[in-house]
């Protein structure tokens, strides 16, 4: 299933948003502030993140490029009241992938969701088979020949992201946010290390 990440601070659009995209068969999860994002992202992954612009402490444009510095490959979709073009210029700028303004069409939303999904090339299920290693990443589980093999958050999201780019060299930063962007990037090379 795919994980997705509502961030507004508006909480009767974020509940709406997430209940329509769950109905659409996603896993939609809410958050009010760019804050909570990151709290939210450190435990668990995510394939596809909707960010409101304004929003208090941190607004979305530095949430977006503070994403956009470690991870280039997750979607980022905006879903804003700003309708002018300088708005939608900065937030192309800073590493967004689509822009909406609301109020927005649901129905709407999910088709460019999916479209920014196949675009990124992220299935629906998220197993990952390499040879006798099965790691299933709605679970949260890794097996070996059928046997579970025990692993934290952290080392299931750290592996599974090696794993899912296996001709690409990985920067420390890719990493650090794949184990949730919120411990140190040099933390992420020891852990590599070890």
């Amino acid at each position: 299933m795919i994980h997705i990440l509502v961030v507004d601070d508006d909480k009767n659009l974020n509940q709406t948003v997430c209940t329509y995209l769950n109905d659409c068969g996603f896993e939609a999860k809410g958050v009010l502030s760019a804050n909570e994002a990151y709290d939210e992202m450190y435990n668990n992954l995510y394939e596809l993140i909707i960010s409101d612009i304004m929003m208090p402490e941190i607004d979305g444009f530095e949430f977006a490029e503070t994403v956009r510095q470690v991870n280039k490959q997750i979607p980022i979709l905006f879903m804003s009241a700003k309708d002018d073009l300088p708005s939608k210029r900065k937030g192309f700028l800073v590493g967004i992938d689509d822009y909406m303004v609301k109020p927005v069409e649901l129905a709407e939303l999910e088709m460019r969701v999916r479209a920014l999904l196949r675009r990124s090339n992220i299935e629906m299920e998220r197993k990952l088979i390499v040879g006798n290693l099965e790691m299933d990443a709605d679970g949260m589980t890794a097996t070996i020949n059928g046997e579970e093999i025990p692993v934290t958050t952290r080392e299931f999201n750290i592996l599974y992201k090696l794993l899912s780019y296996p001709k690409k060299h990985l920067q420390g930063h890719s990493l650090w946010m794949s184990s949730g962007g919120l411990i140190r990037e040099r933390a992420c090379g020891l852990w590599m290390s070890m």
